[in-house]
């Protein structure tokens, strides 16, 4: 099975975003990112889609859920700022499932160092993970050896 291991799209800018940055949304460019995504990860026989709860994780995978009629479930353990180890966890309870899990730029690059040393996956050196990219994580007996990245759309 596949975890699909997404950073969000580009979002507007914090400095010029006056509300709550949990509601801070995607911008022109991190939609079309959203949109691009449903190309790229079509292929895949996606059976759930979990993100964070912040509004530009959300509008990231929205797209990818409607072709399917998935529902987008939020979690906790995807915010900014949650601890490596209840996503970890997260990640570990979707094992034998092909999932989307949508998260942060501090998020993801700490999930994938967790998993490269619990589990020896295999990045490289200093993994990228650009917003509205994707880690195709591949799954066996519960553990993640091999990774493939796939750079944004736009």
């Amino acid at each position: 099975m596949t975890i699909l291991l997404v950073r969000h799209a580009r979002a507007g800018s914090r400095k010029d975003w006056d509300g709550p940055d949990e509601k801070r949304p995607l911008s022109k460019k991190g939609r079309r990112q959203a949109a691009g995504l449903v190309d790229i990860l079509s292929r895949y026989p996606v059976e759930r889609i979990l993100s964070s709860p912040y509004v530009r994780c959300i509008q990231t995978v929205e797209p990818l859920a409607k072709a399917p009629g998935l529902d987008v479930e939020l979690r906790n353990e995807l915010a900014e700022g949650a601890p490596v180890d209840t996503a970890l966890a997260l990640v570990r309870e979707l094992a034998g499932t092909t999932a989307v899990v949508c998260s942060h730029g501090d998020i993801v690059p700490a999930l994938l160092s967790a998993l490269a040393e619990s589990d020896g996956l295999e990045l490289g050196d200093s993994p990228p993970s650009a917003k509205g990219s994707v880690w195709e994580l591949d799954e066996v007996d519960g553990r993640f050896k091999a990774g493939r990245y796939v750079p944004p759309s736009v």
